[in-house]
């Protein structure tokens, strides 16, 4: 059979010419008529009907049936004609309900022809369905089109989406027998070639964008769960990446699609190239990733030369991913490393502070790298994270925008820890920024003095030989923080002055340890002077450590 349920009865195989004749000779006629659905309906749905007498009935109720090739390339034709564009909607439903109807024989064979044409077929049909639900082109330098140039996307991908679920469908369903004339293509060579455009589809359409809605999302990832399942896979990530039974997966496919649409006068003219690769990407981890290293690197250091901050954002996020997920050796080859770190410093000028905060942590990721043995004994030579460090000083030294402040107070003990002894070449600057961000409330949060109390501590720690010619000027510093925080009457929550408090506290207890106890002799003076019970009992604290 070819399309409608199973019928009852013998079945005899006619081929004339390209067309296929089934003969069905009946031997229970009322069954037959409570069962039988005629194909005829869907073929004169796709207009075929008028097509050099396609289906004729003969005595025997015999019927000839056009190849599926010829179908699908009509359809493809109507999807192609813009006169017809406000029947797509019903030129879908109809291609649905034939891949519903179906049988799996007749939509793979190609009729004695060379089998790569019904598979360029059903390539090209697919490409033509995922355009029908593309995204309008946008020629704007921002790669941004307004909400309402997509209001009729949601239900077009709707459509898509449920048409391309029955056909992979229909493709894992096998023939249940094969007719020794007909010449049938292997379903996986057909999902093999299709699967990929049909992972772009879903990555575009299963994310919360202007361009969806809740049943366009719904529908992507319907389809993206039965493309997985029609492959033999369990996992999005198996089916990109592969497994070490099967080898490779489709991301190879899937980004040599996406590729003409990455270059720098291509990836703005669709708002969702950059989402899909992103959506793409953090699906794809180590080891696999370093396999397609020279492909997604470059869109990635594209994106984050962008000149609008949250494409910025996106290509530093990209590249962090890169870094975690490819081998160190792979990223030092051809100075890859040295190109993603000069694209990210040149962020650091930036004064956007959710774009520094990914840079920040990108560098931190990215150095070790760079720099394997940056402590080393005896070494006088600077390296990067001098450099980063000194740029990050030299901001901090100047800014005056709170967020900025936290973002950099937040990172500075790591870069202060990382740095370890070679601290020392900074230690006037660095001194010089924590006891000035100490005397400046930042809010309730107190983000940024609780971060530079962290580098504080890391600064003793890291350099302590140097601490002692300091002593005084730390000392009061840190005395006078205590001596306001214990007495400070503002918003500032009761759980956040005790974290400072005992941060603070912690730095004297260092002192004291570096300094071969001198903080305790200083501070008896400070003891009998004071009342505050709060002051008080942190200068207990550091008299009671050993």
């Amino acid at each position: 059979m070819l399309i409608g349920p199973e019928r009852t009865g013998e079945e005899k195989l006619v081929v004339t010419g390209r067309w296929l004749k089934y003969e069905f000779l009946i031997m229970d006629q009322a069954k037959e008529k409570s069962t039988m659905v005629d194909p005829s309906e869907i073929i004169q749905k796709l207009h075929l009907a008028g097509k050099s007498r396609i289906m004729e009935k003969d005595s025997h109720q015999g019927m000839q049936i056009p190849a599926a090739e010829h179908v699908l390339r009509k359809i493809l034709g109507d999807l192609s004609n813009e006169k017809l564009m406000r029947h797509k909607g019903s030129i879908l439903d109809d291609a649905r309900d034939l891949f519903l109807q179906a049988d799996p024989a007749w939509l793979l064979d190609c009729c004695q022809n060379d089998m790569s044409v019904i598979v360029q077929m059903y390539v090209n049909f697919t490409a033509a369905l995922i355009q029908y639900s593309g995204l309008p082109r946008c020629e704007t330098d921002s790669g941004e089109l307004p909400d309402d140039a997509y209001e009729l996307i949601p239900e077009r991908a709707c459509n898509v989406a449920q048409t391309l679920k029955a056909l992979l469908s229909k493709l894992q369903t096998r023939p249940e027998r094969v007719m020794p004339h007909l010449t049938i293509v292997s379903p996986e060579s057909v999902l093999r070639i299709i699967v990929p455009q049909i992972v772009i589809f879903c990555a575009t359409h299963c994310e919360e964008k202007p361009w969806t809605n809740a049943a366009s999302r719904l529908a992507a990832d319907e389809l993206l769960a039965a493309a997985v399942q029609a492959v033999g896979c369990k996992t999005v990530t198996e089916l990109l990446c592969g497994s070490e039974e099967e080898g490779r997966g489709a991301l190879g496919a899937v980004l040599h699609l996406m590729k003409p649409q990455m270059n720098k006068n291509t990836w703005k003219l669709t708002p969702a190239t950059k989402h899909v690769f992103w959506w793409l990407l953090q699906k794809v981890r180590r080891p696999w990733l370093a396999e397609h290293l020279d492909v997604v690197l470059p869109p990635s250091l594209l994106f984050s030369d962008d000149y609008r901050t949250e494409n910025k954002i996106l290509g530093v996020r990209c590249l962090q991913h890169i870094i975690d997920n490819v081998p160190a050796a792979e990223l030092l080859q051809y100075n890859r490393a040295q190109v993603v770190y000069h694209a990210l410093y040149s962020h650091l000028y930036t004064p956007e502070a959710s774009l520094i905060q990914n840079v920040l942590s990108c560098l931190l990721d990215l150095l070790p790298l760079i720099e394997k043995s940056h402590v080393i004994r005896g070494q006088q030579r600077a390296n990067h994270y001098d450099k980063v460090f000194c740029l990050i000083l030299t901001h901090m030294e100047v800014e005056d925008k709170i967020p900025l402040r936290r973002v950099y107070a937040q990172n500075l003990p790591i870069f202060t820890e990382r740095l370890g002894i070679m601290v020392v070449r900074h230690l006037k600057r660095l001194q010089r920024v924590i006891l000035g961000y100490l005397e400046v409330y930042d809010g309730p949060e107190e983000a940024a003095r609780l971060g530079v109390l962290q580098a504080f501590q890391s600064m003793i720690q890291q350099a302590w030989p140097r601490m002692s010619m300091r002593l005084e000027v730390l000392l009061k510093s840190l005395l006078k923080f205590i001596y306001d925080v214990a007495t400070d009457q503002g918003p500032t929550p009761p759980h956040v002055k005790e974290e400072m408090l005992q941060d603070a506290t912690h730095c004297l207890i260092l002192l004291n340890r570096c300094c071969e106890r001198k903080v305790t002799i200083l501070l008896e003076g400070v003891r009998q002077s004071c009342k505050n019970a709060t002051v008080l009992d942190c200068l207990q604290r550091v008299q009671q450590d050993v």
